[in-house]
């Protein structure tokens, strides 16, 4: 089971949390009907985001096999056979449909399928490309904000969706410094050969530097709202703390391992989603009990 577990990437999902951005940061998280929504349409993405992460294991496990670490994938593995991958991917993908079906939504939908498309297609060649590469990464986290956004009909900040593509970018250009400091251009992954490190340091620190500042406009963007701005500092301090971990360089600078890999980082992220909360939802808490 544990390698079933491996196989969909669930340590993965917490990715798909973004997809309660637009349902948290609106204050209407209390909202049981689009929490419902949301939910549902959370684990929808989560299985069709495992059959992506199939897929691309499947195309991919000659090459994983020489890879330090991803020789250890269940595919490439052998740990499971290309055909019982198949039939996993499968029944998540009816699995999902059903799910769908009870938060129906036609743009929803097209978000879903695009979302797969581009990863299908990264998969079999796009990943080689340079920036195009990191571009379609980034796409992946702006598609779920999205995708939130449209299940349960609210509108998002352009400042947000700002703050979500550059730190996006600087994820994934931290992910291919990592993987060009270990392995170097001549690794298993061809787009490396097209970058330098200097360049993707540069290109790091500038799109962490835009995240930071959008954030800081969108926590100031809505009066009735503006203690948002005391989370800057955490925002600041999350970020300084991602970057000294993976200036370290014991990861290949994949955001889901670095986060699980360090105990402060998760009690700062932890420390930022109290604060929101109790910043955008106090008064909810407070007519709860009659204060």
């Amino acid at each position: 089971m544990s390698e079933y577990l491996k196989l969909i990437r669930v340590k993965h999902y917490i990715k798909n949390l973004l997809i309660f951005a637009a349902l948290l940061f609106s204050g209407q998280l209390m909202l049981l009907n689009k929490l419902r929504d949301c939910l549902i349409g959370f684990f929808v993405f989560c299985l069709i985001s495992s059959v992506v992460y199939i897929v691309n294991d499947i195309k991919d496990k000659d090459k994983d096999r020489l890879h330090p670490q991803k020789c250890n994938r269940p595919i490439a593995s052998n740990k499971i056979s290309v055909k019982n991958a198949l039939i996993t991917a499968i029944i998540c993908l009816i699995l999902a449909s059903v799910l769908f079906c009870l938060i129906f939504n036609v743009w929803a939908l097209f978000f879903l399928f695009t979302y797969v498309v581009i990863n299908i297609l990264y998969s079999f060649g796009l990943k080689n490309i340079p920036l195009l590469d990191v571009s379609i990464l980034v796409a992946g986290f702006l598609l779920r904000v999205v995708y939130g956004a449209i299940i349960t009909d609210i509108k998002v900040s352009g400042w947000l969706y700002l703050t979500v593509i550059s730190i996006s970018f600087f994820l994934a250009f931290g992910k291919r410094r990592n993987e060009l400091k270990q392995m170097g251009n001549t690794g298993t992954r061809e787009a490396l050969k097209g970058y330098g490190i200097g360049f993707l340091e540069r290109c790091m620190y500038m799109c962490l530097t835009m995240a930071n500042t959008y954030y800081a406009l969108w926590t100031m963007s809505n009066v009735n709202n503006e203690k948002k701005v005391m989370t800057v500092p955490i925002v600041m301090l999350i970020s300084l703390k991602y970057c000294l971990d993976i200036e370290k360089e014991t990861s290949d600078g994949d955001p889901t391992e670095v986060l699980f890999q360090d105990k402060i980082l998760i009690l700062l992220c932890l420390l930022y989603a109290v604060l929101i909360f109790g910043i955008l939802y106090l008064d909810n808490i407070r007519g709860w009990i009659g204060l």
